[in-house]
């Protein structure tokens, strides 16, 4: 039977007190308050709700899925309970505005609780997800009046937000959305069909806020011509009161490979006239404010990725401690499998990737914190920057990764992992589909190329591998000889990399398909360098005079850092190779291809 889970705390206290660390955001304006014993109750609180209310319907809601009943959609067993438990302990309140009802805690410590929720119940988590991506892009655009009527609602969680963007012939492609917005009187008139909405219906809440991106008549072709408008499902009267249903509605959902307790919903907007829906923001800037929705939205699918990765750790670690096969050399006796030499690689493959993993999106949520609050403006600038750099590093390297380590969770299992009862294969089905959502690797991959490295010539990038060569050199400095190794062997994937991105800015105006073609191995680089420095500084943190925590901790914080380099870390020089060999693999893709591209 599947795993309860158990959040992993000491990791997670661990990077948030020792790693980010906690006493620079509590320095910072609004967060002074914030000190060691709330964050301890929080995560510990936190930790309780996810491991004895969310966990135990993981899988029985995956096995249960939702079901469309004259377009109500029934969520699973349990989940309306367990999402009016969520509302009443204020949990989707913890990072929102206190204007609007929110509890204003910083993104690094709502992101190690949102690991948990995510970790213990991905699909139900989906819910919520959506929702602070609708607040924050309605906070950020709306008018005053728009949010004093949506905001309350959202953040205390009665009422649900969704992101319609995907149209049946504009998927990633969004100049080619085609739902139309007609203007008629203080508000619009929409009709289209939107599909692939998350939680689009539901029985959760009383009311769903649907962010809607559609055309006006007479805008202009391509992305430059979208705007975004507010369609709830139910309108609000003037006294904020729940009036008539919108017109808008749950036409299917889909039967989909993973994450069956969510519904993935095909939406009709205006069957019977026009749903009506009011403009955020000015017209045609639709797709420039969704991506205050959807930037939110893919540092928290990265979350996704390292919180089914540790899922799936836990999963197969258990298994491993249990299952008795086969005889161990130099010890007598049938033992558990864990003590099997490959099996243990498999398990600190997927351990010490999670680590990683989990190190990186909480960094990227602690430079949230000092874009947003720092009073320094030129501080402020440069960690937006650092956040801008490493979102689509932390969407994609964490999902892709997530899958690989889901997949080993199976092996581990051997062929019990490919049997349901298990549980290990709910996680490989539900990995599989956040490197797809919110943009897909491809499309982070061009995003980290072009935007972010092209586009200001390297700068940030360049800046980014000279502060970790820096702890290269700290490592090597060091007079234990496993960080100077770490160290070492840090400082070679730098380098390596370094040359990588001086290849690409090099050659992408005369090769610009040659750069494309290095686009993925380039952001998967990236992210395994980030994950071996962010444990290489976790190493020198644990084996500093000055750190206090327990030795069991340090011991296998050490051994994390010191299996990554030998075991991940090598792969950035072969991705490199990969990289500046991208002529020829731009030619050889051609090549290959040319019965399917030149039939």
């Amino acid at each position: 039977m599947p795993v309860d889970y158990r959040a992993p705390l000491a990791d997670m206290h661990f990077i948030v007190h020792q790693l980010i660390p906690l006493s620079r955001i509590q320095a910072l304006p609004g967060y002074e308050e914030v000190d060691d014993d709330l964050v301890n109750t929080i995560l510990e609180e936190a930790s309780k709700f996810a491991n004895q209310v969310l966990s135990p319907i993981n899988w029985t809601g995956d096995q249960e899925g939702c079901i469309l009943e004259h377009a109500v959609v029934k969520t699973p067993s349990g989940f309306k309970d367990a999402y009016q438990q969520y509302i009443e302990a204020g949990w989707i309140s913890l990072a929102a505005n206190p204007n609007f009802g929110g509890q204003g805690l910083p993104a690094s410590l709502a992101t190690p609780v949102n690991e948990m929720w995510h970790s213990a119940n991905m699909a139900f988590m989906l819910c919520p997800m959506l929702t602070a991506g609708a607040i924050e892009a309605i906070e950020h655009h709306a008018t005053a009046n728009q949010q004093s009527i949506y905001l309350p609602k959202l953040i205390s969680g009665e009422w649900a937000g969704t992101m319609n963007l995907t149209e049946p012939a504009a998927g990633s492609d969004l100049s080619a959305v085609s739902t139309k917005a007609i203007p008629n009187g203080d508000h619009y008139l929409i009709t289209g069909t939107k599909i692939f909405i998350t939680y689009g219906e539901h029985d959760l809440t009383e009311n769903i806020v649907h962010l809607v991106l559609a055309r006006l008549p007479n805008a202009p072709a391509g992305v430059k011509g979208i705007s975004l408008f507010i369609v709830p499902k139910f309108l609000v009267n003037a006294d904020g009161s729940l009036g008539p249903r919108n017109d808008v509605q749950c036409a299917s959902i889909e039967h989909k490979l993973g994450i069956h307790a969510s519904p993935t919903a095909v939406m009709s907007f205006g069957e019977a006239g026009g749903a009506i829906g009011y403009l955020v923001g000015e017209e045609n800037r639709g797709l420039e404010y969704m991506f205050t929705m959807m930037n939110n939205a893919r540092l928290a699918v990265g979350l996704e990725g390292v919180a089914v990765a540790e899922r799936a750790y836990q999963q197969a670690a258990e298994y491993a401690k249990e299952r008795v096969q086969g005889k161990v050399p130099q010890k007598s006796g049938k033992l558990p499998i864990l003590h099997h030499a490959d099996v243990q690689r498999m398990l600190m493959l997927m351990k010490t990737q999670t680590e990683a993993m989990r190190a990186l999106a909480y960094i990227a949520a602690a430079e949230v914190d000092f874009a947003q609050k720092h009073p320094d403006e030129a501080i402020r600038q440069s960690s937006q920057r650092r956040v801008d750099f490493l979102t689509p590093i932390v969407k994609a390297w964490s999902t892709e990764q997530a899958i690989e380590i889901a997949s080993l969770g199976v092996q581990v299992h051997g062929g019990m992992g490919y049997i349901e009862e298990t549980g290990a294969a709910q996680h490989l089905r539900d990995a599989r589909i956040t490197t797809i959502y919110e943009g897909t690797t491809g499309i982070q991959a061009g995003d980290l190329l072009g935007r972010k490295i092209i586009r200001d010539d390297g700068v940030e990038a360049r800046k980014l591998i000279a502060e970790i060569e820096a702890e290269a050199q700290a490592c090597q400095n060091h007079t234990d000889p496993d960080l100077q190794l770490i160290g070492h062997e840090l400082h070679k994937a730098t380098q390596a990399l370094a040359k990588a991105l001086n290849w690409l800015l090099t050659a992408h105006n005369d090769q610009p398909q040659a750069t494309l073609a290095g686009a993925y191995p380039l952001l998967r680089s990236f992210g395994i360098l980030c994950g071996g420095w962010l444990l290489a500084k976790s190493a020198l943190i644990v084996n500093s005079p000055s750190y206090s925590g327990q030795n069991g901790f340090a011991s296998q914080k050490k051994a994390s850092a010191i299996f990554y380099t030998h075991e991940v870390l090598p792969h950035v020089a072969g991705l490199v190779q990969t990289i500046c060999a991208g002529a020829d693999v731009a030619k050889a893709m051609n090549d290959g291809l040319a019965d399917l591209m030149n039939p």
